[in-house]
């Protein structure tokens, strides 16, 4: 390592003394001003990490669905799943390492990890539309460059994109063509050919309205659509000419305020769906004919998939072990009907993508969504050949013909991570193969009313909780107030979690009416106030 050369290119990239940043699931996100030395230092990791693994890393610089003036950056590993947990501590004391130190801990993470530097590194960076994406991905790449990385820079992509590229460089070309095309082309052909059977019927739906939250998802859209061959007529909104990036738009804003975005135009009936900053959530929304606003997120996602996929699975004779993934933000009604009508085995795992992934990779087939709208669908290499397998050699027309859509909806899905375009597409087939408008898919089960809120806090760390994050174990008498209050209100549930970024707690409750929900969660929100340390003035009633 030459430690000359990395410490004159840290001096550009200098970091701001005694700033701390934490590595979460997402990444770091912050400020954008704040991240220069941070995307130096994670160039620098991304190659040890190639070095350990001998394998393709991914940068990509994105906060996602924060602010415009924020940015992130996250490292994507070999298969193009997040960064193994070990790595993330490593990134937290790389990028919180004073200048005097940075060589020593690089030093320390090498001896630790037993990187051989003598391996080559192979790193792909993407970046997301913020004005401070392009000059924070060359500080990456000067990491990169300074340890002798190879690297290639995909650009603007969006998230899932990148993580697709990772995916296919290891090893290269198995899971698909890592180029921006190579990923149109794959997903294009696979819902060319899963809807097929139901081209004619596809003519007389409409077409599908899609804010794109001001971010990367209206470019890529703008290029896939091409792709499509007419066979889904999509209407973009909010694809950034003039509005500021998820500001009163995309899925995080549609789902948190549960109204549609501004920017949009919906006739009664019509469907919509919103993306994320940078296209890894995706949420579903229609009015009816009373002008009221229906919402169908993850929770809704989940159900039509592994609907979807449990009746083909049935035709096609196949045993293969299934389960839906949840967190507690999951509604107490899509449970209900998974496990009850459905006979679907539910999960609940921690919140964040990353337990999720983990779950879902017990099972043949492992469905996994956030109630955000972000999530995928795992197939286990077993259940995969099988299913290959059977759409080339089985003898029954109708169990090869149910073999086949699953083969293709297994194309038609980035499995290595939540990705709004892939989800869209998934979906879309689904709806005109069962025939369902979206009033009717959102009829399977209506959601319990619901409301999140949160509380500023002094030290979020006050707060630890057990069973997936659905009990309080600490600040005491905390999990017996939110028990207690919970008592007074019909079909009622509610929890509260530390967030993993900022001093705030994050309350969710539902209950039989919405303004139930919303006195449970404004109790429960009162109680955090007076047990947890309370920051600010007291929270106010909704």
């Amino acid at each position: 390592m030459d430690s000359e050369a990395v410490t004159k290119y840290s001096k550009l990239h200098a970091k701001p003394l005694g700033l701390f940043l934490q590595y979460g699931t997402a990444g770091f996100r912050c400020k954008a001003e704040n991240l220069n030395h941070v995307m130096f230092r994670m160039g620098l990791l991304a190659v040890l990490r190639s070095k350990k693994t001998k394998s393709t890393i991914g940068v990509m610089v994105t906060a996602s669905h924060n602010p415009e003036e924020d940015n992130g950056v996250k490292l994507i590993d070999p298969s193009g799943e997040m960064l193994a947990p070990t790595w993330e501590e490593h990134a937290t004391f790389l990028a919180n390492a004073e200048e005097p130190q940075l060589h020593c801990v690089l030093t320390e993470i090498c001896q630790k990890e037993a990187v051989d530097l003598q391996n080559k590194a192979f790193i792909v960076i993407g970046r997301d539309t913020r004005p401070s994406s392009k000059e924070l991905s060359q500080a990456a790449i000067d990491g990169v460059s300074v340890l002798g990385g190879q690297y290639k820079d995909y650009g603007l992509v969006t998230t899932p994109q990148l993580h697709y590229m990772v995916r296919c460089h290891n090893p290269y070309g198995t899971y698909g063509t890592p180029t921006v095309e190579g990923y149109y082309q794959k997903l294009s052909k696979a819902f060319l050919e899963l809807t097929m059977q139901a081209a004619s019927q596809m003519d007389g739906r409409g077409g599908l309205k899609i804010d794109c939250a001001n971010g990367i998802g209206a470019l890529k859209l703008k290029e896939m659509e091409s792709y499509l061959s007419e066979r889904l007529a999509i209407h973009l909104a909010n694809d950034g000419r003039e509005g500021k990036l998820n500001h009163m738009c995309g899925a995080d804003f549609v789902k948190v305020h549960q109204k549609p975005p501004v920017g949009l135009q919906m006739n009664p009936g019509e469907r919509c769906c919103s993306l994320d900053g940078d296209a890894d959530r995706l949420v579903y929304y229609y009015v009816d004919t009373a002008g009221r606003f229906h919402l169908l997120d993850g929770d809704k996602i989940a159900t039509l998939i592994s609907t979807f996929l449990q009746e083909l699975l049935i035709k096609a004779g196949q045993t293969l072990s299934f389960a839906v993934i949840q967190t507690a933000y999951a509604n107490g009604s899509s449970t209900g009907y998974l496990e009850q009508t459905m006979k679907v085995p539910v999960h609940c795992a921690k919140t964040g993508v990353k337990h999720l992934h983990h779950k879902a990779q017990e099972f043949d087939i492992g469905i996994y969504f956030e109630a955000n709208g972000h999530g995928t669908v795992l197939f286990s290499k077993a259940a995969e050949d099988k299913i290959r397998y059977q759409a080339k050699e089985e003898k029954d027309l109708q169990k090869r013909e149910a073999a086949k859509m699953l083969e293709n909806t297994i194309d038609l899905i980035n499995q290595t991570v939540g990705d709004g375009l892939a989800d869209m597409l998934v979906i879309e087939a689904i709806l005109v193969l069962k025939n369902l408008t979206i009033a009717q898919w959102d009829a399977l089960y209506t959601d319990l009313p619901n409301r999140q809120l949160k509380v500023k806090v002094a030290d979020r760390r006050v707060i630890s909780t057990t069973d997936a994050e659905r009990r309080a174990l600490a600040p005491p008498g905390l999990q017996e107030k939110i028990d207690h209050l919970t008592q007074k209100f019909k079909l009622a549930r509610a929890f509260v979690r530390p967030s993993g970024t900022e001093d705030i707690v994050r309350v969710y409750a539902e209950a039989d009416s919405q303004e139930n929900a919303d006195k449970l969660a404004h109790e429960v929100c009162l109680a955090v106030y007076h047990l947890a340390g309370g920051f600010g003035d007291p929270p106010k009633a909704v």
